[in-house]
């Protein structure tokens, strides 16, 4: 962690996580992951859409990071991952106590706050999905809550909206589809409404052509024909301790790009060894 500067109290420290649905880690790990990984030096990182089994690949990330998995029962799909030098107290998969058969969430517990990881069901093309989406969504925003009532929270991954028409290049023409319905962007909405903020957003009120997701089809990600889907949401009370958050769209590797947040954090709990 670097120093934060000095109009923060004394001894607090920049906390620095990161966020990126990979699409694939083995994929992944072949466009450069590692060399990404190295160089961003986060204290969090937290990725999703796996798309392993326990045991496929054995990461050497460093003794610095504990590694925490939480894999989909079905090969090849879904599946969340947190690497962090912090020591949690605890660690959560799924919704509260019940299992989580796609593995979209990972909750590690520090001693001032709760980091939720998590990959949003997507609704699909069709819309298939999109009642099985909100009723997940409505579980999600309630976990959330109960959480929030201990202490704050973060939460950061693939939340498959865009919510509002800045954050896609062509909202005109994505209006009902999915990612974009009125369903989805209205949860988005109520989950705002409850007490959390959407970081970038926040800092960044008018940033335009900020996208995190770009389609596959030629020279889509070239000129920037995205959507801003991968977010970091903070408790509202943690606003006056956002440092920075930014998007990393250079970085490739993934469909998606990681997502960063700075914040300010005053530790308590044991850190585990970290390199100079």
């Amino acid at each position: 962690m670097k120093q934060v500067p000095a109009f923060f109290c004394q001894g607090v420290t920049i906390m620095k996580l990161i966020s990126w649905n990979v699409n694939g880690l083995r994929a992944c790990l072949a466009k450069g992951f590692i060399d990404y990984f190295k160089q961003a030096e986060a204290d969090i990182f937290c990725i999703q859409e796996t798309k392993l089994q326990e045991g496929q690949v054995q990461l050497d990330l460093g003794e610095e990071y504990r590694q925490f998995w939480n894999y989909a029962l079905q090969k090849g799909y879904s599946g969340t991952a947190v690497f962090s030098r912090i020591e949690p107290l605890s660690v959560r998969y799924g919704l509260e106590e019940e299992t989580e058969p796609e593995g979209r969430i990972i909750t590690l517990e520090y001693d001032s706050f709760y980091l939720v990881n998590v990959y949003t069901p997507n609704a699909r093309r069709d819309l298939s999905r999109l009642e099985f989406r909100l009723e997940w969504e409505e579980r999600f925003r309630s976990y959330l809550l109960q959480l929030d009532a201990h202490k704050p929270v973060v939460v950061c991954g693939d939340l498959n909206v865009a919510h509002q028409e800045i954050d896609l290049k062509n909202a005109k023409s994505n209006r009902g589809n999915s990612g974009f319905t009125p369903q989805e962007r209205d949860k988005m909405t109520r989950l705002l409404d409850s007490g959390f903020t959407d970081t970038f957003r926040h800092l960044y009120p008018e940033r335009a052509d900020a996208y995190t997701w770009w389609s596959n089809m030629p020279k889509v990600r070239e000129r920037n024909v995205g959507w801003r889907i991968d977010y970091f949401l903070v408790s509202s009370k943690l606003i006056p301790c956002l440092v920075d958050a930014q998007i990393d769209a250079a970085v490739l590797g993934s469909d998606h790009c990681p997502v960063v947040l700075e914040i300010a954090y005053q530790p308590k709990s044991s850190v585990l060894p970290v390199s100079t």
